[in-house]
């Protein structure tokens, strides 16, 4: 079962309609007696990190999250916000994050974009994954996605970059640490891409 985590931000409803399209068994968890048949989970986000910490940390599933994840192993998968969170840190904010994959979340830094509007990063873009990354699998050729941000995660470590774009500079666009994934863009915006990527993520 496909969890996915509504504690306030991201289009839930838009996760659960295309797993559902798919004939992907989906649910929407809003407290902690919600995840007994998960077996994947999705943590969408929209906004500001300290914003979306605030409202994971009010939602009282944090505890039941972490356990699934840390202790059980639980494929998770971070969307926009949702991947930023999973970083220990932001320079949007001063809270601390889930700190789930080691690094710091960064402003774009405006000086290495020449065309205006400069910020945030929005519309179409490339993705180039990382050979073999089994989320990309069958979008490995002129993927496209949808972005909307003015922050990303810069890895501490490159291994745990699984894909990249471009926007000034080129960016980690997507993550993973074993079980847990992050991508930056909005897979349920991207249509037949996000699809895949999203049904792949069912499949892994």
């Amino acid at each position: 079962m496909i969890t996915i985590i509504n504690y306030g931000l991201g289009n839930v409803q838009a996760f659960a309609n295309l797993y559902k399209r798919l004939n992907i068994a989906a649910a929407i968890a809003t407290s902690h007696s919600d995840f007994s048949a998960a077996t994947k989970l999705i943590l969408p986000g929209v906004g500001a990190f300290d914003h979306a910490m605030e409202l994971l940390d009010a939602s009282g599933m944090r505890e039941t999250i972490d356990d699934l994840v840390l202790k059980q192993g639980m494929p998770v998968l971070g969307v926009c916000v949702g991947m930023q969170i999973l970083a220990p840190s932001s320079e949007e904010g001063k809270l601390s994050g889930l700190g789930w994959i080691d690094g710091r979340v960064r402003r774009f830094d405006e000086k290495t974009l020449r065309q205006p509007p400069r910020l945030p990063h929005m519309g179409w873009n490339d993705v180039t994954p990382k050979s073999g990354a089994r989320l990309f699998s069958g979008l490995e050729q002129d993927s496209r996605f949808y972005f909307l941000h003015s922050y990303y995660f810069d890895c501490a470590s490159s291994e745990n970059v699984l894909a990249t774009s471009e926007y000034g500079i080129a960016f980690g666009c997507a993550v993973r640490s074993n079980n847990i994934y992050g991508v930056q863009f909005h897979p349920e915006k991207s249509h037949n891409y996000g699809v895949r990527l999203l049904k792949n993520f069912a499949e892994l």
